[in-house]
């Protein structure tokens, strides 16, 4: 298949900039992966498809504050930076995006900017978009110094006191995807969060978990389905558009991801007992298939991934999956459709467009059945 080939129009209305207004009350577009059929039904009726001894799985990773404001102590130039993982365990030093970034250099120190002193000036986009705001109150408190500036775009930082989360939360801004235009807003540090998030280093959400509230995870258990957990730290890249039209082309984003023994036993125990694995999102989608052999069956594993989910390959460990709605020509769009047909997939798409979805990170979502 080609890139073109995963390509559809969606009116720029239809792209949520806000969550429903209480979490779960999204609509669910239903796809059967064998016919093709189609229901639209809401997210709380999500128990009606799973059955006792079913094994559903949750990604756990926690969305860290990831976008910072600040201005070179040189210069006093404003500047935005943007983590995306740490360089190593001790999360002194990570890994970055700087806008604008043509004059930073190796040694350059900035200066943040508390959430305070910077509410003017916060968007979900870049500073350059917002020449005319001021900054009041440079805080001198932190800084951070760019150490290298890498061939691939990004550079490597370090914070000056280390990393911590009382840094996090009095100058880390929630990172909104860039489809969302608008400033983040407090309401969004818990809303763009799963209600599941255990492990910190994800810089963007694992959108198919936001619809999960702890009644309706009470109400799963209840029904006897078992709950595994594994953790993929979601990165930048996963909103990246595939921009060749040969996807064998593509250069796959990584992330890093766990899945413990612990959590391996159970969905082996799903698999030998004849429930169905039903995976929360690509991200769990991702670290299953990276982790499965042939047989299905999984292994305890943990590092980093690139796997690149694309027809002709089908799931190996997972037989339903709950996503949201993505971006045209993405590789996430092309993973959904090892699911099902491409053909359904697409026209699925254009019902929920005709039904007034809302879509990505923030919208409604659809459940791939078996």
């Amino acid at each position: 298949m080609l890139t073109s080939d995963f390509n559809y129009d969606l009116p720029e209305e239809l792209i949520a900039q806000f969550p429903p207004k209480n979490r779960g009350e999204s609509r669910m577009m239903v796809l059967d992966r064998r016919t093709g059929a189609r229901e639209i039904r809401g997210f709380s009726d999500l128990p009606d498809y799973l059955s006792p001894d079913d094994c559903v799985v949750l990604n756990n990773t926690k969305v860290v504050r990831a976008r910072f404001f600040g201005r070179k102590s040189e210069t006093g130039a404003k500047i935005e930076i943007f983590l995306t993982m740490p360089v190593d365990a001790s999360a002194v030093r990570w890994k970055a995006f700087i806008k604008p970034g043509k004059r930073v250099r190796s040694g350059t120190v900035v200066e943040l900017i508390s959430n305070d002193e910077a509410e003017s000036l916060v968007s979900s986009s870049s500073v350059e978009r917002n020449p005319d705001s001021g900054f009041q109150g440079v805080g001198r408190e932190v800084r951070v110094v760019v150490e290298s500036v890498n061939g691939d775009g990004t550079f490597d930082v370090s914070f000056d006191p280390i990393f911590s989360n009382e840094i996090e939360t009095r100058f880390g801004h929630t990172p909104l995807p860039p489809y969302i235009k608008r400033s983040d807003v407090d309401s969004d540090s818990t809303r763009y969060q799963t209600v599941f998030a255990k492990e910190p280093g994800a810089v963007a959400a694992p959108t198919a978990g936001l619809h999960f509230t702890d009644t309706m995870l009470a109400e799963l258990a209840e029904k006897g389905v078992r709950k595994a957990e594994v953790t993929l730290h979601v990165g930048p890249g996963t909103f990246r558009p595939v921009s060749v039209e040969n996807p064998d082309e593509h250069e796959m984003h990584s992330e890093r991801f766990t899945l413990t023994s612990e959590n391996a036993g159970i969905i082996n125990l799903t698999r030998r007992g004849g429930g169905r694995i039903f995976a929360v999102g690509t991200t769990s989608v991702r670290v299953l298939e990276t982790c499965a052999g042939e047989n299905g069956f999984v292994e305890a594993k943990s590092g980093t991934t690139d796997i690149f989910l694309r027809s002709p390959l089908k799931p190996k460990a997972v037989d339903m999956l709950l996503t949201n709605f993505h971006l045209p020509k993405s590789t996430l769009l092309m993973l959904v459709a090892t699911f099902a047909e491409l053909d359904d997939v697409l026209s699925a798409y254009e019902e929920a467009k005709n039904a007034g979805f809302r879509f990505f990170s923030y919208g409604d979502c659809m459940l791939l059945k078996w």
